[in-house]
Order: structure tokens, then C-alpha cells, then sequence
């Protein structure tokens, strides 16, 4: 992989990925859309893709997850060809990891690793590093064997980045010592954060989360409604820290969007635990917009990827809009309206070049607007504020003054009804 940020340039670790097919898990992915996945994956952090192997299989075997037969064909392509490191598309427990690299004599890792070193190399926020460190340390402990383990080997390449920068030896007490301390500090974020959502709720202002499979485009519509100037680019994972940012809608009802890391299938556990508190922006949400990039051909299967995830999130019940983005990259759009049939709230954009954004603002204020009443009221004359809150978080529509009173005509948020009622 480049290593351009330790100051010095390397090649890119050379990769061969084993696609791993169990006869008796039946699942809607083809061996071909994994090794796609994973080859997607392996870019991502940085690695060079050489080619695949793929292995089906009955059930696992305790010693190596595959048949030997099927390791000593590794063995010898990675002999015969400049590979680097090997990657399972399957958990490797880590016995099977240690049998795996004494046959095949190269660093071996699985999926989930992979993805742990992805999210190492894009959190940038305090709090999404250590949400990172703690996936990470959490997944480590159980393969530590005898006192200890040389972290050293976690800052060296695909599948290391992460807590161990340094050359220690640490055990698991110490290690269980730093995933305490990590699960602290979370939670104090938590904390801070639910405080932050009691604050926006008692304004009466909706939470609208962003939601999908890693590059379906939200950073980039999130961009487009609120000029964010979020990074993104084609990639999986290019979002990592989570960010929220306001928007006014045209009936002048402010709502707060939040964008935060895409899903996939099969997404590790340890990822989903551990970025809990990020997480919980989308079990709070009133709203949510369910991004999908129908230009990509699985489009369908990412869609039921991060229907599981929201199921294990108790979030699915939420109201919920399919943007069905990217048809800019489409040769035929008739075929998406049939697919939109299949839902209550669909609407087709392009973030990317802003076509039809009008139409999802609209479907957002039709969703929320239950969250709005008409008030006809009347307050004294030296009640300006009133008049001032009805223009700013709401909608007037009159306003009338008399010689000790002021009539309010206004669209206002329920939660600031109340307000209004003063004699």
C-alpha cells in the first residue's frame, strides 16, 4: 500500500482475496458480487487487487476454515506470484488465521480486518477514532495467544492500521483496560449528544438522517440541500465521522439533516457496537431518507443490506423516503417507475447535478408537515417576539395590527404553540 503519510512512498500491498461460498448459507450474493465487493474493498484501503480464488464448501473446518487441498493451491499461487497479503471473505478465528499463514507463509487476514483498516485510515474526529479503536481492540482480544501479542503489526499495512503505532507488547489485561476506558468516553459522547437531540427536540425541530450502502451518494446530497463542503469521492467508506447540518424548507420549517457511515452487508458487528452513539442519530431520526445508487447492478441487494441493519437497529418501522439517486449515470429511467411502485414515499434524483432535488424537498415537507399546526391568534401589541418566532420558525401566513393587538395567521410547529397563547 502507499505509505506517502509516514513521509516515504511504498508499493501497494498486493492482494490475493479467497471468496469464500458455504453450500448450506444460502444468501442472495453470487461469488462473483463478493469478490467484486471485496475487490472494492482492497482499493479502498489502499491495496493492489492481483486476482481471486474462490472456495465452496460444505461447512467450515475448525482448523483452517477451508479444506486443505484448497490452502496448499493459495500456498502455491502466492509462491508463484508476488502477493503480499491474503484476504478471506470469511471470519477467520484465530487459530485458523495462524494455521492459515504457516502454510501459506504471508500475512493473512479476513473481511472484517479489512474493513477495520479502512475505517482506521478515514476517521478523522476524535470520537471516530475511538469508536475505531474500540472495534478494533474488541475484535483483537480474543485471538491474543500465551501473555501478549506485539501490536507493532498493526501499523504496517492492509488489515494493521489502527491503536498500535508503537512497538509494545501488550496483554489482554491492558488491553482490557483501553476498551474500558474507550467505552467511557463513549459514552460521555453519548450523553453529550442525546442532550443535544432533548435541546432540538424541545425547539421542535425534526431530525432527518441520511441512510444506505456505502457510496450510494448521501455526502453528496447532503452537500447539494445544505452546502456542507463534506469531502466525498467514488469510494466505499469515504465518510466515516458523522455530520449534521441545518436546512430550511419552503414552507420556512428548519429541519436538521445528518449524514453518517454507509452500510454494507454483513456489516461486523464489532463496527455496529461500537459506533453505537453515532448510530443512535438514526434510531432518534423522525425521518429517514433511505439513499440507494440504482446505477449500480446489486442496487437490490444493497437495499436489503441496509434493511437488516436498520432491522438490527430498531429503526426500520421509521417513516422512511427512497431516493432512488444517480440516475444521471442511466441509459433508461422508464424501468424506475415501476420499481417506485413498490413504495409509499420514492423520489428519483441526481445529486450530483441537482435534477429533481425540488421534488425531494417537497416529499420531505409532505412527511414532516404533521409536525406543523395553523394557529389564528391575537397578542398584545407589545409582543414583537412573537411575531418575530412566528416568522422564523414557521410559516405566516397574515399578519395584521390593530392599536393594541396583532393578529398571527402562521403555519408554527406544535411544540411552539403554547407560546402564541398569551392574553
Amino acid at each position: 500500500m502507499s505509505q506517502s503519510v509516514h513521509g516515504t512512498t511504498k508499493a501497494r500491498e498486493k492482494v490475493l482475496v479467497v471468496v469464500v461460498e458455504i453450500r448450506q448459507k444460502v444468501i442472495p450474493w453470487s461469488a462473483e458480487d463478493i469478490r467484486r465487493e471485496m475487490e472494492e474493498l482492497v482499493f479502498a484501503s489502499g491495496g493492489e487487487f492481483v486476482d481471486s480464488i474462490v472456495c465452496r464448501i460444505d461447512k467450515p473446518t475448525a482448523s483452517s476454515l477451508i479444506g486443505q487441498g484448497k490452502v496448499e493451491e493459495i500456498a502455491n499461487f502466492c509462491m508463484n506470484n508476488p502477493i503480499d497479503t491474503v484476504i478471506f471473505s470469511q471470519d477467520l478465528k484465530g487459530s485458523q488465521q495462524r494455521n492459515l499463514e504457516e502454510v501459506i507463509k504471508k500475512k493473512t487476514i479476513d473481511r472484517t480486518q479489512l474493513i477495520l483498516d479502512i475505517f482506521a485510515k478515514r476517521a478523522t474526529s476524535p470520537e471516530g477514532k475511538m469508536q475505531v479503536e474500540l472495534a478494533q481492540l474488541e475484535y483483537l482480544l480474543p485471538r491474543l495467544v500465551g501473555q501478549g501479542i506485539e501490536l507493532s503489526r498493526l501499523g504496517g499495512g492492509i488489515g494493521t492500521s489502527g491503536p498500535g503505532e508503537t512497538k509494545l507488547e501488550v496483554d489482554r489485561r491492558r488491553i482490557a483496560v483501553r476498551i474500558a476506558l474507550l467505552r467511557s468516553g463513549l459514552k460521555e459522547v453519548a450523553t453529550d449528544a442525546a442532550l443535544k437531540r432533548k435541546k432540538r427536540k424541545d425547539q421542535g425541530v425534526p431530525l432527518v438522517s441520511l441512510v444506505g450502502y456505502t457510496n450510494a451518494g448521501k455526502s453528496t446530497l447532503l452537500n447539494t440541500l445544505t452546502d456542507a463542503h463534506q469531502v466525498t469521492k467514488d469510494g466505499l467508506f469515504t465518510t466515516l465521522d458523522s455530520l449534521s447540518r441545518q436546512l430550511t424548507l419552503s414552507n420556512h420549517q428548519k429541519i436538521v439533516l445528518s449524514d453518517t457511515v454507509g452500510f454494507m452487508h454483513e456489516l461486523p458487528h464489532h463496527l455496529i457496537a461500537a459506533f453505537r452513539a453515532t448510530l443512535e442519530e438514526v434510531q432518534e431520526a423522525d425521518l429517514l431518507l433511505h439513499v440507494l445508487d440504482v446505477s449500480h447492478p446489486q442496487f437490490r441487494q444493497y437495499y436489503d443490506s441496509v434493511i437488516d441493519v436498520l432491522k438490527e437497529l430498531r429503526a426500520f418501522d421509521k417513516p422512511t423516503i427512497y431516493v432512488l439517486n444517480k440516475i444521471d449515470k442511466l441509459e433508461d429511467v422508464h424501468w424506475l417507475k415501476n420499481f417506485q411502485e413498490n413504495f409509499d414515499h420514492c423520489v428519483s434524483i441526481s445529486a450530483k447535478t441537482g435534477k429533481n432535488i425540488d421534488g425531494l424537498l417537497t416529499k420531505i415537507s409532505e412527511l414532516l408537515s404533521p409536525g406543523f399546526v395553523e394557529i389564528n391568534v391575537e397578542v398584545p401589541i407589545a409582543r414583537m417576539d412573537l411575531v418575530h418566532l412566528a416568522h422564523k420558525e414557521g410559516e405566516v401566513l397574515s399578519i395584521k395590527y390593530y392599536n393594541d393587538r396583532i393578529n398571527i395567521r402562521a403555519s408554527v410547529p406544535i411544540s411552539l404553540v403554547g407560546k402564541f397563547n398569551v392574553s
